[in-house]
Formats: C-alpha cells, structure tokens, sequence
C-alpha cells in the first residue's frame, strides 16, 4: 500500500527533473504535464496537512498565513488583468511559485523532512552523475540543492558523507563558475555550517544577532543607497581590482565571461522605471503581468505576437515579488525571512538550526542579487529551512538530538533514536 511519505517522495523526484529540464538536452514532459504534478503536490500538501502539522507551530506561522493570503488576493486579480495565452500561462506558473510557502505546514515535520532527505541521497543522488551526461553546468547546483542542508550541518557528517558533500560541492564551484548563484550558495552555506560550529565559542548569541541584522538590513540599506546615486554595489568593476573571467560553453562554443560584470543595475532600472510609468509600486502588476523591459520586452512583443514590450520573470528573485505583488508583497515576504530567522536564533535549543536561520536572513540578502523565482528543488529546500526555523519540533531539539535526525538521514539505527526524541518534542 502506498504511503503518503512516498507520495511526497515522488514528487520530490519529479520536482528534481523539472529543476534541471531547462538546462537539459532530454527535456521530459510539457507544460501542462508540470503544471499537473504542480496541481497534484498541492493539493497533496493542503489533503495531508493534518498529517504533520503541528498546531503548537500555529501562532509562530502568521507571517507565512498572511504571506500567501495575499498572494491569494494578487493570483485572483490576475485573472482579471490577463489579456492573451502568454498571460495567462504566465499567470499559473508563477501562481505555483508564489504559493510554495504552503509547504511550510508539512515541512515543519522532521520525520516527513528526514524521510524525504533519506530517500533522495538514496535514489536520487548516485543519478546525478549520470544527468551530468545531459545537462550543462546551471542545472548541477539546482540538482544538488539538497546538499544546501548538509552543508549547514556538516559537522554532523559521517566521514563518508564529509568526503561525498565536499566533492560535490567543489564539483558546483568549479564545473559551473558562470552559474554564480549556485557557487555562491554552495560556497556560504559550506562556510557557514563549518565555520560557525568549529569556532562557536566565538559565535555567541550576540554575534548571531548582529549577523542576522546585517543579512536582514543590508540589502535596503544598499537599495537605498543606490537609487540616491551615492554607492552601487552592482558595479563591481568600480571596487574590485583585477578581471576576473571563466570559460563557458554556449552552443557547442567555448567563450570567457567576466564574473564582475554588472547585469543588475539595468534590471532594477527597468523594473522601477516600469511601476513608475504603470502605477502599481504598491499592490503589483499581478503574477499575469511582466515589467516593460527595452532589452528583452520588444523582441518578445513580436516573438510572442502579444504587443507588449513586458518580460515576464527575471533573475533576480525581489524584482519578480515586486513586480507581481507590489511593496505590500515584498513587506510581507520579508517578514518571513525576520521572523524564521529570529525563532531559529532566539528560540532554539540547538546551535544547528541557528545556523540554518543565519542562513535564511543571507537568502533574504540574496533574493536582491539573483535567486530565480522557479518551482524547483533549489526553492523548494528554501521553504524546508524556513519551516526548520519555525517548527517548535526542530528548535526544541538539543544538539544531540539534532544530531540524531541528521545521522537518521542515513542510518536506519539512528532514524529509530531520533523518532522517540522527536515524539517527546512534539508534545511539548
């Protein structure tokens, strides 16, 4: 009889190929098949919450409630702002992306989370190298993000599992220099769940604190700075000595690239400039429309025969929230991030999941710089750090309970031990 855990193990396997189907010469599936496997997870979270939802959870998750209430509200009043097919499709696919945040009520589970995690090393890893066959260097860290969460707990590694993490994460930094969200990612969180754990005497609540505060503050501080023309952070030429570049292969080419050219700076003034001219800087365009865009808009007016000069989605994942759900959104949005991250830090038993909370103030950082706005793996393990950082079950753990959840991934001895831990954690 099929459980409901392996269900949510198929999806995480489906959830791993979409992740990669962009960047794979064996595409698999079309739109409206993804879209299917989209409509069944979440109505598979929404059927099965019951089942792993902890209502001790329940008055640490408004932000979360209020989060995807409005992105409820920008969803339907998309359906009155689309005009032509590419609207519409662009209207349902970030729809799924904006209420990924529904995961949260199941993934606050560690049993549901540890299941999950088992069976993916499991399976899922070892065919890693093999799609390596068929994908280019973008697709490894977003196949790989799983390994985002062993990396922030890596002392807890076994040192078979140290050797494996470290090859992989080496393998995202060095296969895919040009993929530098990924190496990026990969690089912090090794330094991160290394670093503060070996010197964590030096790392005292107070540090924690301050850290998470610069994470938090940083990027409007930065934002701020650059609409006054005072500093641009973008134009790293300006402040870095030196030109950096990596090879990278585009059409069977092999060209250099530089890793310090600015490609932001031209992003946020389109994506301004465009909800100035359109007046929707506080409620948003909605999922259904773009922003209009000189460089890519007037190509897809004609590619797309829609008449409008709009790109739909870009890399940087704060501009996609603006443009779909306004300022409201972006407010909102961060609440999850300040809120997540000061449970995980001033409420948490274990230094492990203030890491993980660290962690989750520096992707609130990031979503300024890249992160895309994708229904994939790498988004999907953001959301299970959140709901790590908002589970009372993960934060009441002691580091050696934690630390017999991390080994319970992989051994079935400990996944016995951490089970009678976390029983007794939930009923606190």
């Amino acid at each position: 009889m099929i459980k409901i855990k392996d269900i949510y193990f198929l999806f995480f396997v489906l959830i791993t190929i979409l992740s990669v189907n962009n960047w794979t010469s064996l595409p698999i599936g079309n739109t409206f098949f993804w879209w299917a496997v989209q409509i069944l997870f979440f109505i598979t979270v929404l059927v099965t919450k019951k089942n792993f939802y902890n209502p001790l959870n329940k008055k640490n998750n408004f932000p979360i409630i209020l989060f995807l209430f409005w992105m409820f509200i920008c969803i339907v009043r998309g359906c009155f702002v689309a005009e032509n097919y590419w609207e519409w499709k662009n209207l349902v696919t970030t729809s799924f992306v904006l209420l990924l945040g529904l995961v949260v009520f199941v993934f606050e589970n560690p049993i549901l989370n540890q299941f999950l995690l088992n069976k993916w090393f499991k399976f899922i890893l070892p065919l890693f190298f093999i799609s390596i066959l068929f994908t280019t260097g973008d697709a490894y860290g977003h196949y790989l993000a799983p390994i985002l969460l062993l990396l922030l707990v890596f002392p807890l590694l076994t040192k078979k599992w140290k050797i494996i993490v470290v090859f992989l994460t080496l393998f995202v930094i060095v296969m895919a220099q040009t993929a530098r969200s990924n190496v990026i990612k990969f690089s912090v969180a090794l330094f991160m769940g290394s670093l503060i754990y070996y010197f964590r005497f030096f790392f005292s609540k107070k540090v924690f604190t301050i850290l998470r505060l610069v994470f938090l503050l940083a990027p409007i501080v930065l934002f701020t700075l650059g609409i006054l023309g005072i500093f641009n952070v973008f134009k790293m030429s300006e402040y870095i000595e030196g030109d950096y570049k990596a090879k990278v292969e585009v059409d069977g080419k092999i060209s250099e690239e530089s890793l310090t050219v600015d490609t932001r700076t031209g992003l946020y003034i389109e994506v301004l400039t465009s909800a100035v001219k359109n007046d929707y800087i506080l409620l948003g365009r909605t999922p259904a429309r773009g922003n209009d865009s000189l460089a890519f808009g007037e190509f897809l007016a004609v590619e797309l025969n829609t008449g409008k000069s709009e790109r739909f989605g870009n890399e940087v994942s704060i501009l996609n929230v603006f443009t779909w759900t306004g300022v409201v959104g972006v407010v909102l949005y961060f609440f999850i991030f300040f809120r997540a991250s000061y449970l995980a830090i001033h409420k948490s038993n274990n230094i492990f999941i203030k890491i993980i909370g660290l962690f989750v103030a520096f992707r609130w950082l990031y979503a300024w710089v890249e992160d895309f706005s994708r229904f994939d793996m790498s988004n999907i393990i953001l959301w299970m750090l959140i709901s790590m950082c908002f589970s009372i079950e993960f934060r009441n753990m002691t580091n050696f309970e934690f630390k017999l959840w991390v080994r319970g991934i992989f051994s079935e001895k400990f996944k016995k031990l951490s089970k009678l831990t976390q029983n007794n954690n939930r009923s606190i």
